[in-house]
């Protein structure tokens, strides 16, 4: 299927998915691509299907505020969000990759990181970069989940 800009929604039979509701892609590439019984999300950053960024917000004199702690839940959720449309959830995740602007904010990524996952979690990668797509993102993650493919009845 294609929405009218010809890019990939729902299931499609190359695997790719863009999941309808979510943020659309900020380029030419799907939310996620299912190869066998893996699926392999895209990075997903706190970004709302309205363009608006989960934990930032400006003042009246314009002052930008970014909160990381608002960013990291967001991601997991829009993470979340994309397994469901495979019929899967964060308990399929078996590998995550993180990208952090500072590492100062290590820490409490790492405090809502836990409320998701523990020890018998995913395997996990963080690293600082430079920047990400936008300004007022503060994180990304990428994700592998093995959900294997149901059998036709």
């Amino acid at each position: 299927m294609s929405d009218t800009t010809g890019r990939a929604s729902g299931h499609v039979a190359s695997g790719a998915l863009v999941v309808p509701g979510k943020a659309r892609p900020r380029g030419r590439f799907p939310h996620a691509r299912r190869a066998g019984d893996f699926v392999f999300v895209s990075g997903t950053s706190s970004r709302r299907p309205d363009g608006s960024i989960a934990g930032a917000s400006a003042d009246a004199m314009g002052t930008t505020s970014l909160d990381i702690r608002a960013q990291t839940r967001s991601v997991i959720e829009n993470v979340r969000d994309i397994l469901a449309a495979v019929g899967g959830d964060l308990s399929d995740v078996v590998n995550v990759t993180t990208y952090l602007v500072s590492m100062n904010d290590f820490g409490v990524y790492n405090e809502v990181y836990g409320e998701y996952f523990d020890e018998s979690g995913p395997a996990r990668t963080t690293v600082a970069v430079h920047q990400l797509p936008h300004p007022h993102l503060l994180i990304e993650v990428s994700c592998v989940a093995h959900i294997p493919q149901r059998s036709p009845a």
